[in-house]
Parts: C-alpha cells; structure tokens; sequence
C-alpha cells in the first residue's frame, strides 16, 4: 500500500467562462475549506478568460487556497515568460502557486493562434526542454543559457524567485510523456471521467509512472499524483463510475489514494462543491 506521507488534498476544476461567477465559485470553495483553484488553459477558446489573468485576480481575492493552471499550454506560452510569470504569481499570492504544465493539443487552434504545430514527438522534446528553461529561470541566476531545438536562453536574466519551490505538474497520458514525468517531474495530473467506465487505464499509467521514478533513480514518492476527476453527484443509484451519490464516489476515490498513491483530488464542473 503506498504511502508517499502526504496529507489528502482537494481542488475544484474552475472552467473559466466569461459569463459564469468565478470569483463567487472561488470565494466559496475557499470559504468551504478546498485546498485549490485548478484552471483549464486553452487561450484559443473565444469563451474563456485566460488563465493567468484569471489566477493572478483570484490569488488577489483570497487568502489560502492554492492555485494552478490545468494544465497550461506550454506551445502558446514561451517557458521564460511563462517561469516569469509563474514565480511573480507565487510571489503575489504568498507561495500558493503551482505550475501544472502541458505539451499542448488542439494543433488547428493552437497554429490559428500563431503557435507552433507539433508532432507528438516534437510536443515532447519541446515539454522536455520547456521544463529545462523554467527551471534555470526560477534560480535566481544571471547570464542564463539554453540551447534547445525549440527553446533557447541567451543571456537572460532571472528573477525575482518563486516565493516557495514551485511544483511542475505535468498534464500527460502517453508512454513516452509519462516516462518523461518519472524523471524528471514534481507531480503528474492525469484525468479520470465517469464515462471512461473503469480506473484500468489510470492504474497502467501509474505503474508506468512509478517504473520511469525507479529508473531514474527517483521514489515514487518523489512525485505528487493529482487526478481530476469528472462525473456526476447525484441522490439516486448509480449508473456508471463517478455517476452516482456521495458513498459511490468515497467508495470509487479511495482506492485510488490507498492503491496507487494519488494525494490530490480536483473535482470538475459537473461534481459540485456542495
């Protein structure tokens, strides 16, 4: 039974629609004891607000809640900037920010945009040399270098530093993407939907994470496991995973802590707070 001695934390995933009441949903989640704010980060969506705009308000407007983007899209945000932009939010905020990262998806909008299309390999290679970048710019350093295909320093100046150690989590599925987090992240973010009927393919996933820790020679607790997890609350019987009342959704979760070590769990629009 793993046991990675961290406490059971829980976030609400905001989507963040212009026209919906997102500091009033911030304010209760905070005001009902959650532990963080999680926001989607597709800037290409004519909908949404962006994400970093967003969370330097709520981090403004509250007090204790931690914050993190989920995940950001890293092909539309250059690493520099983005580190910067990381660490001035967790400066603003008192230490509460966490930086969940993504390698990007959507290619039409992504390019519509005036960002880059990627092959999948290319998405990784460029995640793989993003996480490089941001993290020479949370040193503190000067005369900053990086030679990357995709991304380069070339003298940059850091600063200011992140308020406490920023946390990378990445948002990844495939093989190859998850051996990348074994080695090298501070947590991964997966998703688990009540129409995906089982938790098969969330435990294969884990197992490869927890194989690519041991062969870089990290534990396994070296790396936070946070779940979004999607689906309906309801007072009735059940109909699927995730879809059911509160005792369902205890019963379906807790294995997932107790088994496969996942600490954080971010619960999505259709699971209400309350």
């Amino acid at each position: 039974m793993p046991d990675h001695g961290r406490p059971i934390a829980f976030g609400y995933f905001l989507v963040p629609a212009a026209d919906a009441p997102l500091l009033a949903t911030v304010a209760e989640a905070e005001a009902r004891g959650l532990d963080y704010i999680a926001i989607q980060d597709h800037p290409y969506q004519r909908r949404y607000v962006d994400t970093m705009a967003l969370l330097g308000l709520i981090a403004g407007r509250t007090s204790r809640i931690g914050l993190f983007p989920d995940v950001a899209n890293l092909p539309l945000r250059p690493p520099a900037v983005l580190a910067k932009t990381a660490a001035s939010l967790d400066v603003l905020s008192g230490g509460r920010f966490e930086l969940g990262l993504g390698a990007g998806g959507f290619w039409d909008a992504i390019e519509a945009y005036g960002g880059p299309r990627r092959t999948p390999a290319e998405a990784l290679a460029a995640l793989d040399e993003g996480i490089q970048v941001i993290r020479k710019v949370w040193s503190g350093e000067r005369n900053l270098r990086f030679n990357g295909r995709h991304y380069q320093l070339k003298g940059a100046q850091s600063g200011p530093p992140p308020a406490h150690p920023i946390g990378i989590w990445l948002g990844v599925h495939g093989p190859k993407a998850i051996a990348l987090a074994g080695r090298v992240a501070d947590g991964w973010v997966p998703s688990l939907r009540g129409d995906a009927g089982d938790t098969t393919p969330l435990r294969d996933r884990t197992a490869q994470l927890d194989a690519a820790a041991a062969e870089a020679g990290r534990a396994p607790g070296d790396i936070r496991r946070v779940v979004n997890v999607n689906g309906t609350v309801t007072d009735g019987e059940s109909t699927g995973l995730l879809r059911g009342p509160v005792t369902q959704w205890v019963d379906e979760l807790t294995p997932l802590a107790l088994d496969l070590g996942f600490d954080t769990f971010v619960f999505g629009a259709t699971a209400p707070v309350s």
